[in-house]
């Protein structure tokens, strides 16, 4: 079992080409007080670059999905698997051969990123700002359904 033995492109059924050859994970990190997300803007060279996202990336044969998310967390950000609680795992994308995971998790303190050569930065944005963003086209699609579970299961961001 090699380290980074998921990176590469996928050709999926659906016509478009993927990254991660075991599929990809993200994680959405929540603010202790419940009302901001963690958002990255990525490096115009990455995949979906200068758009809005969260730390993700490709998944290794070996990992399970939260390992996968808390692993790009902590390369792409700087934040370790032991600031953040985990909170859900969904999948919001299912190509069926190729999925993306979004792990959802919550900052148990104040946290300190230090963005790779992947981001151009990363900040807080209130969760109700997000979709005011340019986000990444694959994130774009599903924002929706995150957003309305996140508010629904968690009681963050605005209820009303």
């Amino acid at each position: 079992m090699a380290q980074s033995d998921g990176d590469g492109w996928v050709e999926c059924t659906c016509g478009a080409r993927h990254w991660g050859k075991h599929g990809a994970a993200g994680v959405l990190i929540i603010d202790s007080q419940r009302e901001h997300v963690l958002m990255q803007l990525r490096a115009e060279w990455t995949h979906g670059g200068q758009t809005w996202g969260i730390p993700g990336g490709a998944r290794d044969s070996h990992e399970t999905v939260i390992e996968a998310a808390l692993r790009e967390l902590d390369e792409e950000l700087g934040v370790k698997s032991h600031h953040v609680d985990v909170v859900l795992s969904e999948v919001w994308t299912d190509h069926g051969p190729w999925t993306y995971h979004t792990v959802v998790a919550v900052a148990n303190r104040e946290l300190e990123f230090s963005p790779n050569s992947e981001s151009v930065e990363a900040r807080w944005v209130l969760l109700d700002a997000v979709a005011e963003l340019e986000l990444h086209p694959a994130l774009a699609i599903v924002w929706s359904d995150i957003h309305q579970h996140v508010v629904s299961s968690l009681g963050v961001g605005d209820q009303s």
